[in-house]
């Protein structure tokens, strides 16, 4: 296992904002305490081009040259822009890693998948998988799927391939929930929305559902946008989810025999560094 690691991924914080420094940190601690065997690699900051694969020039004017706020959720921290840029670096090689057959993870912040071509959203300024998903494409995966259990339904990674012929997006996600999308499916996108509280065993059958919808698609290599806010004592989520059912869905992507790499999306439970933990342990187990 190769994870791909910044430390200045906790430089930045905001009283009050649920996506803490502590999340990776405390996770960096344990890993590496666990499994000392395990490769760490600091990734290198995605450049304006690889960031325009999906996403405007006006938009990444936008994130560096912000002052004010753009929402709650998205606070114009200090160098706000190079914070995300790292973590869309470290996104695209794990995917490079894992076309060439290697098991890589992002422990990186901010995440992600909300971020849609033009807009930051629910803490993400960049769609770090989406960036990862088209640069695989171009450098020898013929197609790509995307599988998002997050517990928040991943709308940006949503709205910047809906249509695309060679990407397969899949996202399980609390329905009725934030940011109230991800209701309906057609052609390369299959949404499964699950209700609150619903009892684990429906929601593990929706994630596993989700991951057959893509293996179905032949990908060459599948990228995973691991949130752990679906456990049962996430603060901001409502959903049923125990330890060791991130062990199964690690399990699952092992047993599908394709190249995989996985990138942190949201999670922010103080258990939050075993959960991760207890996915690549099922993911990498022999």
């Amino acid at each position: 296992m190769i994870i791909f690691h910044d430390p200045r991924s906790a430089e930045y914080s905001r009283d009050g904002h649920v996506d803490t420094p502590v999340r990776v940190v405390r996770s960096a601690q344990l890993l590496s305490y666990r499994h000392p065997e395990w490769e760490w690699r600091e990734p290198a900051t995605a450049d304006r081009l690889t960031l325009l694969r999906a996403h405007t020039h006006d938009h990444l004017e936008a994130v560096g040259t912000a002052c004010d706020d753009f929402d709650s959720d998205c606070p114009a921290y200090p160098e706000v822009f190079a914070h995300a840029a790292r973590a869309t670096g470290a996104a695209v090689e794990v995917g490079r890693a894992a076309l060439l057959g290697e098991q890589a993870f992002s422990l990186m912040r901010p995440p992600g998948h909300h971020a849609t071509q033009d807009q930051p959203m629910g803490f993400c300024y960049f769609n770090h998988i989406a960036i990862a998903a088209l640069d695989a494409l171009d450098h020898g995966a013929g197609r790509v799927a995307i599988w998002d259990f997050d517990a928040h339904h991943g709308n940006g990674t949503e709205a910047i391939f809906t249509g695309h012929p060679r990407i397969a997006f899949a996202s399980v996600h609390q329905f009725p929930g934030w940011p109230g999308t991800g209701v309906t499916s057609s052609g390369n996108i299959r949404n499964f929305p699950v209700a609150p509280r619903i009892g684990r065993s429906t929601h593990m059958y929706a994630i596993e559902q989700a991951l057959e919808f893509l293996v179905f698609s032949k990908p060459d290599l599948i990228l995973v946008s691991a949130g752990f806010d679906a456990y049962v004592d996430d603060p901001i989520t409502e959903m049923t989810l125990e330890p060791e059912d991130f062990a199964t869905c690690g399990r699952w992507l092992r047993e599908t025999g394709i190249r995989a790499g996985a990138i942190l999306e949201g999670g922010y439970s103080e258990e939050l560094p075993d959960l991760i933990d207890n996915f690549l342990v099922g993911w990498t187990a022999r």
